[in-house]
């Protein structure tokens, strides 16, 4: 079973934190704070998205994953490798080299995502046949892109398409074909995504749509990849077989997914910053002809993860180089249906908005703290500089009356009081006897 406690991979480490403030200004959730000189990550707002990690110096953010050792706490176990793992290594030109080293390292069964995506396409293609979904439909593969509706375009949650991640079929689908071609029972077996994020792993301990996840952990890349590059680099393939298709793999890539449905009706969209531009074009209602919108919260796709260990751009293009040698096919409609009886590959539970600005129980009282945001914000600078250790003059003015800031927190307001403090000293000074004024009566 897996546990539901609030759960985030990203966090802080408060003994590197400078309070230099970087984080603050890339948080698309606004979910950072520096307060005494130390960041503070509110959970609540929180998304994953690994951008934090990207642009602290200090690399005080970081991203708690599963150790390669875990996989021991299980009899059997299972890898499933994040096509983006297939681009990381020079001068492999198959991905059963990976496969075969995957096995290598003590993993009994191999299970490409890849193929999971394969799959998703097939059920994602279904879903576009049905004219009353609400258009464009959403994808739901980036767990960081989910989660970031939820927080901010929570009108857009009936976009998101209603088919699980690659990652959680491949799962479901590799534990079913293990125990049955060996004879185990499921809960001897342990399987473990080979991850490019940190939101891959909240979606694990945390999931959102689904009950529970079947995934048992994540190992990010940059933990596998010293291992695993000493096992292959003197590795001749074996046996093992490579079942996703060329587009399967190429979902890798930003686009991948959207080429794999062979529509034309699209968008493809990476990087969280990008992305918010386009959710709120849809929002507003200015793309309503678009069929399908793909967007990942990392650079250039999964390929740009921050659990990465290659150059986004060149792992991208071997990625590209790899999926032309894939062997596998596309999941025929047959096998769809055989599949879809199998396992759960629909969301199961309903995906929530979340509401971080509330700001009371009390709607009176809420409407009354708005009220005092709006006017504490309209005395403030708006220059949304971050050096109050908020990331807007508008998440201060919602800070003070949160109880979690002070007007004085503002490097403007302060150099005011100063001022103002000063011009009262000089005053209460020629009106004390023997102040300045005297003095210079008698001189």
């Amino acid at each position: 079973m897996k546990l539901k406690e609030y759960y985030h991979s990203v966090t802080l480490r408060k003994d590197k934190c400078r309070g230099c403030t970087n984080c603050i200004k890339r948080c698309p959730t606004e979910a950072i704070r520096v307060r005494d000189g130390k960041a503070r990550i509110i959970a609540e707002r929180c998304i994953d998205c690994g951008e934090c990690i990207r642009v602290c110096p200090y690399h005080a953010k970081v991203a708690v994953t599963d150790p390669l050792s875990s996989i021991e706490r299980f009899r059997y176990r299972i890898a499933l490798p994040a096509p983006t793992l297939y681009g990381q290594f020079k001068n492999v030109d198959d991905i059963k080299v990976i496969l075969t080293g995957l096995k290598k390292l003590g993993f009994d069964y191999v299970y490409e995502v890849a193929r999971g995506a394969d799959y998703v396409t097939a059920f994602v293609k279904e879903a576009l046949k049905d004219p009353n979904r609400k258009r464009p439909i959403i994808s739901s593969a980036c767990p960081a892109i989910v989660r970031l509706i939820q927080v901010r375009f929570p009108e857009l949650i009936d976009n998101i398409v209603n088919v699980d991640s690659p990652m959680e079929i491949a799962a479901q689908l590799a534990r079913n074909e293990f125990c049955e071609r060996y004879g185990v029972k499921s809960e001897e077996v342990g399987v473990f995504f080979i991850t490019p994020c940190a939101a891959k792993m909240t979606s694990i301990r945390n999931p959102v749509g689904r009950k529970e996840s079947s995934v048992d952990g994540a190992i990010s890349i940059q933990e596998i990849y010293g291992p695993l590059y000493s096992q292959i680099s003197n590795l001749k393939e074996e046996d093992v077989a490579q079942m996703a298709s060329p587009f399967g793999v190429g979902w890798a890539n930003s686009g991948g997914a959207c080429l794999s449905l062979g529509i034309d009706s699209y968008l493809a969209v990476d990087g969280i910053q990008n992305v918010i531009r386009v959710l709120e074009e849809i929002e507003d209602e200015k793309l309503t002809d678009l069929e399908y919108f793909e967007g990942l919260a990392c650079p250039g796709g999964c390929v740009g993860g921050p659990l990465t260990v290659e150059n986004g751009f060149v792992a991208k293009n071997r990625i590209r180089k790899l999926s032309e040698k894939a062997r596998g096919r596309p999941v025929s409609e047959d096998e769809l249906r055989e599949v879809a009886q199998k396992i759960q590959w629909r969301l199961d539970e309903k995906i929530l908005p979340k509401p971080v600005m509330k700001l009371d129980d009390d709607i009176v009282e809420a409407m009354k703290k708005m009220e005092t945001i709006e006017s504490i914000y309209e005395s403030l600078p708006g220059l949304d500089c971050g050096s109050c250790g908020s990331p807007s003059c508008r998440t201060l003015a919602e800070d003070i009356v949160r109880g979690y800031a002070s007007e004085m927190d503002c490097v403007f307001k302060l150099r005011e009081k100063v001022k103002q403090l000063a011009q009262e000293m000089i005053e209460l000074s020629e009106k004390i006897p023997g102040g300045r004024k005297e003095t210079e009566g008698q001189e």
